[in-house]
């Protein structure tokens, strides 16, 4: 075997790096740089340090995936408003598509120009694929919204999409992983462009979005994502369930199957977004609105409220009851989130997203759980006054005690366990009142 050192790539590099290693490394211009990713296609650019305080509960994510990180480049592609608000799914998702599309290609070009001049980056995907293998946890590398607002790309809105300043909230967000510091930060702006006019609360048709700043995530995901994740994995188990194609066609109907089979084909279609349809904010949006406000609802709000279409909600959520109260027009079908917690850590840090505010009144009780076995953890989780608490440990004193086998207890939050038979096993113990833990579920119909 020929000596290694005596390769002629080996010997290239050996010396280059000769003459590299003399060379000072100085952080890149931010000007030049913002130029940069202009020129590949980005709307608006911010620089942000891996090391900000607002990004410490991502930064083990992103290091994970490019270990060199030390700025994060957000940037944003304007998406076009009138597609966007377009009543017809069909119209309104191609928008989506394209401009995620346009994302991915803005970041990959930043990227292979900056590999070009010696610096290493990474662009995670905008959208999907994101890592299924870790579904139903954190599937996505970067929290995009975040990042923007650190990067002083807009503020986030009453509907928890990010409003730039000029572009209003009709853009999508990226990001490129960098291994060179640069010469100026950016912050976030001093300003929120929310005009807090609650045409998004108006808008959406599963009440996900409160006047009081609440959000329903259950509700969102639920409905708007049907056709992703959790709903594929439903209709899957319902066509698995089915004991004949009558059978099936009874549960779902051929324009629901077109649908997902179309999903599946192409890409996977929002059932919503009316959110971002129905928001004036920003410079280059806010004329119409300002101007004549009963036409501004008329043109672009109503079309979406008076809309005939199916809302899935899940059975004895808040959302079941806000569309029947609020759209009686439109049809409800009860389905399942599809979310089923594989572990103790899954199910604690889930309980937030589920939490159904409304189901909740009246109930005020601090629960203890105990979860033994394979996986040991101790939670307190407060309700009192419609809100949610999640502690890790035992705090304060407790009306209610759960004491569960870890897998058992999973078992049964998936439907694959009788809680009754759990009891009698003593898999599952309960100390106090078991009409509190009937409140407790109540809270979290899945």
């Amino acid at each position: 075997m020929k000596n290694f050192e005596d390769h002629p790539t080996v010997q290239w590099w050996r010396n280059r790096s000769v003459v590299q290693s003399s060379v000072v490394v100085t952080p890149l211009n931010s000007d030049s740089l913002r130029e940069l990713c202009l020129q590949a296609g980005a709307d608006d650019v911010g620089f942000v340090e891996i090391d900000r305080p607002e990004l410490a509960d991502q930064q083990a994510d992103i290091l994970a995936a490019f270990p060199k990180t030390k700025t994060l480049i957000s940037f944003v592609c304007r998406m076009n408003q009138e597609n966007v608000r377009a009543p017809l799914r069909s119209i309104a998702n191609t928008e989506f598509h394209s401009s995620g599309a346009d994302i991915d290609r803005v970041g990959r070009t930043i990227v292979e120009t900056l590999t070009q001049i010696g610096i290493r980056a990474l662009n995670p995907s905008v959208a999907f694929p994101q890592e299924m293998d870790r579904f139903p946890g954190k599937v996505w590398i970067v929290s995009y919204k975040p990042v923007a607002v650190a990067a002083g790309l807009g503020h986030m809105g009453l509907h928890r999409n990010v409003i730039h300043p000029k572009f209003g909230n009709f853009i999508l967000l990226g990001a490129v992983l960098m291994e060179s510091e640069v010469t100026d930060y950016n912050y976030p702006i001093d300003y929120n462009p929310c005009i807090d006019c609650k045409l998004c609360v108006a808008a959406c048709p599963v009440g996900a979005i409160a006047s009081d700043g609440h959000f329903n995530f259950s509700a969102c995901y639920t409905h708007n994502y049907r056709e992703f994740m959790g709903g594929f994995s439903e209709w899957a188990e319902t066509i698995a369930e089915s004991k004949s194609a009558k059978d099936y066609r009874e549960k779902f109907s051929a324009a629901e199957s077109a649908s997902m089979w179309q999903s599946l084909s192409f890409k996977a279609n929002y059932k919503a977004a009316y959110c971002m349809a129905a928001c004036p904010a920003g410079e280059d949006v806010i004329a119409p609105f300002l101007s004549d406000r009963k036409e501004f609802v008329r043109d672009v709000v109503k079309p979406l409220q008076e809309k005939t279409e199916t809302i899935y909600v899940i059975p004895g959520s808040d959302a079941e009851t806000y569309v029947a109260r609020r759209f009686p027009h439109k049809t409800v079908k009860l389905v399942s989130s599809g979310i089923r917690p594989v572990s103790i850590e899954g199910f604690l840090f889930g309980l937030p997203l589920l939490f159904q505010r409304n189901q909740s009144e009246g109930l005020r009780a601090v629960y203890h759980f105990t979860f033994t076995g394979a996986e040991r953890a101790q939670a307190t989780i407060t309700i009192q006054n419609k809100t949610l608490q999640v502690q890790s440990g035992h705090n304060g004193k407790a009306d209610l005690a759960v004491t569960a086998d870890s897998k058992t207890w999973i078992r049964f939050l998936c439907k694959e366990e009788n809680i009754i038979w759990a009891l009698i096993r003593r898999k599952i113990k309960v100390k106090g009142a078991i009409k509190l833990l009937q409140a407790f579920g109540k809270c979290f119909p899945s």
